[in-house]
């Protein structure tokens, strides 16, 4: 029997029922009683030395609860943001760069927070405030990446030398080198992945509270999961037990990354909260959100394809300068570094890599984990040099890229990068992709195109991500009195679905009615063992801690049933959410059963009065969703406006639990991967200031930058888990951007220009490029008009 709101079936998210008509509880709607107002006084220098800050007036100003600066955090013992890797990939740690709550000593980016004023009302912090006097003495600043490792360029940090954190270095350098010397081609690239910046709906926001009877704080906020704000909070800033530290975010506006970790503000606000012995709440504002929040990509990139005179990919090196900000991240390093040497080199057969990757320190806001996390570098760095390879060869993209993917028969398959891609086809996605965007077709769109003024591009990305896994994750699954059955995760929704997706997978193995099924996240104090939702990993993690929880109800359930039925455990079968013995008439549900053991009196030592389970599951190894995308352009030559007019992704995420989430995943990425292509760009000046500062100055994508876009799965189950998804959060982005690029610089190309360029492509950008080979003015068909009815 097809259980209607199980696997597969595209059940609507039950969350938007509330989340669309304005009854979610993110948590600025959220107040305490008594609680205190913050205000942080940010850096306007992008680097200076602090020399004195005046509090006083500030002090005095009406409402006024206390002024707190650097320097009282030093005092009072409060510790520092880490840098944090994550477990199964080892490498040196970066150079130390502990990031204060509270700027000491000197600053470091534009926008750091330097003083906090606490006082009864928001107005009254807001304007005593601007009674703080800093006092600082710039310092030379340096924001661009290249530069900054340039001689004589000024020194974020004194333990970092030519500003350079951390070089590591991935493959067989010399076997590399020999097969350059040896190859028929080599393409060359020098491609940036633009500073972007994430853009959740719900800015960060925090209300502290302190409990001086026992000496135990309670943080709201949006998180991505509590156990990683333990991590940092207890073990590392306060350096506390963590059931003194509890943890409570509700739904979350988005996060994509950005909210991942505790920010300065969380720990300067649980500080202030100790100190007054009250709640202290802070609501940071979209201006605060771009000068504060951890920004994303931000790398130079020097890259290279070496091929035999019949095409096949022999080796690939690449030598990246990627900027880290002002300070390292908790894991924006060891993501970048991970995820991108990972990645390489996709879905391809290439048998030796070469990857060196300098972490570079610039006096701007840290860099941290955004959708995709370096798994789209890889995309993008492989795909732009597989189609510029084909361009400079004369070879359809098509066809050289076919010749050499890794063939169904050779999976599993060990890549360069040392990953194991346990299930795939790529084969039959390429194909499948290619007939759903009508690839022969394209001829005729370009000359409808061409007949309207416009240049018509089209452009192929392949790609392999590497996500999930790391390290554990655990559910408990739980029985109510009323019938119902509570799931208690550590990941956290911020827009994913979780209430839905977890529930269909419950019942689905349980065979509970979907409506009975309710998810528990996001409180601390009643968490199972885990992690947060990062890296693509919530379905993948705790989806197959589900399983094995839902494995262990029913082992329970059996041996219950046994007992209250009266008959031989070996003879009950279970289906349905039913234990029965075929053949006869005898069953009870398991509801039914749960209910009926809480009555249970006098049972043997070896029977459980409950069906709570938990379930505990760790992956062998990352996970490898996979996908390959079309994307067709028209460019205006007059303006240079690209308009992305149609794009087809078909994508292999494994086990697709529900269909619609699903969509609207991929969905998402790719507009987030259109943004970043087309218009996204954090910008500084030479003196550190940030000029794309608000939503009027950082473009991003609208409806209208968008087309239709048309999705479809080409799926082969993960043998790494009992449920066989593969993670589907990043696979929009990821194939977006190359798949953008190559249509961009293939609609160049056609119209005479040479050169590839790189993101964001801007018109500005279009224009230049044609101007120079003197591209005709775009001649449009006069429109037809209809005659009066």
């Amino acid at each position: 029997m097809t259980n209607k709101f199980g696997i597969s079936q595209p059940v609507r998210r039950r969350e938007d029922g509330r989340l669309v008509t304005g009854l979610g509880s993110f948590t600025d709607d959220n107040n305490v009683p008594g609680q205190a107002h913050a205000v942080f006084l940010r850096s306007s220098h992008g680097h200076g030395l602090i020399r004195a800050v005046d509090i006083g007036a500030a002090l005095n100003a009406p409402g006024v609860l206390a002024v707190i600066t650097g320097e009282d955090l030093r005092e009072a013992g409060v510790g520092y943001i880490p840098y944090l890797p994550l477990g199964g990939f080892t490498m040196d740690p970066p150079a130390d760069t502990p990031r204060p709550a509270l700027a000491q000593d000197r600053v470091r980016h534009v926008g750091e927070p330097v003083a906090m004023v606490v006082a009864e009302t928001l107005p009254q912090a807001a304007d005593a405030c601007e009674k703080v006097l800093v006092e600082i003495d710039p310092l030379p600043a340096v924001t661009d990446v290249e530069r900054a490792v340039a001689e004589g360029a000024s020194t974020v940090w004194p333990n970092a030398p030519n500003n350079v954190a951390l070089t590591w270095r991935y493959g067989d350098r010399a076997a590399v080198e020999s097969a350059f010397t040896r190859a028929a081609h080599v393409t060359k690239l020098k491609l940036v992945n633009n500073r972007v910046i994430a853009n959740p709906i719900e800015p960060r926001c925090c209300i502290a509270s302190y409990n001086p009877a026992d000496g135990s704080f309670t943080l709201l906020a949006p998180s991505q999961g509590a156990h990683f704000f333990h991590r940092v909070l207890c073990d590392h800033v306060f350096r506390m037990p963590r059931d003194k530290m509890k943890i409570r975010t509700f739904d979350v506006g988005g996060a994509f990354g950005s909210k991942e970790q505790p920010y300065p503000e969380d720990i300067a606000v649980l500080h202030a909260a100790r100190l007054l012995g009250r709640p202290v709440k802070w609501s940071g504002t979209r201006t605060e959100h771009f000068l504060s929040d951890n920004h994303a990509r931000d790398a130079v990139i020097e890259a290279a394809l070496a091929l035999d005179a019949s095409g096949k990919f022999r080796a690939i090196k690449a030598t990246i300068l990627d900027g880290i900000g002002a300070y390292c991240s908790c894991h924006g390093a060891h993501i970048s570094i991970r995820n991108t040497t990972n990645g390489l080199p996709l879905m391809y057969d290439v048998p030796l890599l070469d990857v060196e990757i300098s972490l570079v320190l610039t006096n701007t806001a840290p860099i941290g984990p955004y959708r995709g996390a370096g798994r789209e570098q890889a995309a993008y760095i492989t795909e732009r040099l597989v189609e510029q390879a084909a361009r400079e060869l004369g070879f359809d993209p098509v066809d050289l890229r076919r010749q050499n993917l890794i063939p169904t028969k050779s999976i599993p398959y060990k890549s360069a990068s040392g990953q194991t891609y346990d299930s795939g086809d790529f084969e039959g996605l390429l194909d499948k992709v290619l007939t759903l965007a009508d690839w022969i077709g394209f001829g005729n769109r370009a000359r409808a195109s061409a007949e309207n003024g416009l240049v018509r591009g089209r452009g192929l990305s392949c790609f392999v991500e590497c996500v999930g896994a790391y390290p554990y994750e655990g559910v408990d699954i739980r029985f109510e009195p009323n019938g119902t059955v509570t799931v208690v995760a550590a990941t956290q929704s911020s827009g994913q679905g979780h209430e839905t997706s977890f529930a269909q997978l419950v019942s689905e193995r349980l065979g509970i009615p979907f409506d009975k099924v309710r998810i528990k996240e996001g409180d601390s104090s009643d968490l199972p063992k885990g992690l947060a939702s990062v890296g693509s990993r919530s379905m993948i993690m705790a989806g197959s801690a589900i399983a094995v929880a839902s494995d262990a109800v029913i082992e329970k359930g059996r041996s219950l049933a046994s007992h209250v039925l009266e008959v031989s455990k070996a003879d009950l079968e279970f289906r349905d959410g039913s234990f029965y013995v075929p053949g006869t008439d005898i069953s009870i549900g398991l509801l039914e059963l749960a209910m009926r053991a809480r009555s249970l009196r006098d049972l043997p030592p070896d029977l459980s009065a409950t069906l709570d389970s938990t379930g505990e599951f760790t992956a062998p190894g990352l996970h490898h969703p996979n996908g390959c995308h079309v994307c067709e352009v028209e460019i205006d030559p007059e303006t240079g406006k690209v308009s992305v007019v149609a794009y087809c992704a078909v994508d292999d995420v494994g086990t697709v639990i529900n269909p619609l989430i699903v969509h609207g995943q991929v969905h998402g990425g790719v507009a987030q991967g259109i943004g970043q292509a087309l218009l996204e760009r954090i910008a500084y000046d030479d003196d550190g200031q940030l000029i794309t500062g608000s939503l009027m100055d950082y473009g991003l994508p609208r409806a209208a930058n968008l087309p239709a876009f048309t999705v479809d799965f080409h799926p082969t189950p993960s043998t790494k888990n009992p449920i066989g998804v593969k993670g589907s959060g990043e696979v929009g982005v990821t194939g977006s951007i190359p798949a953008v690029l190559n249509a961009v610089n293939d609609a160049l190309a056609r119209a005479g220009v040479s050169t590839a360029i790189g993101m964001p492509v801007t018109p500005e950008k279009i224009w230049r490029c044609l101007r120079e080979v003197g591209a005709p003015k775009a001649r449009r068909r006069a429109p037809t008009l209809s005659a009066p009815a």
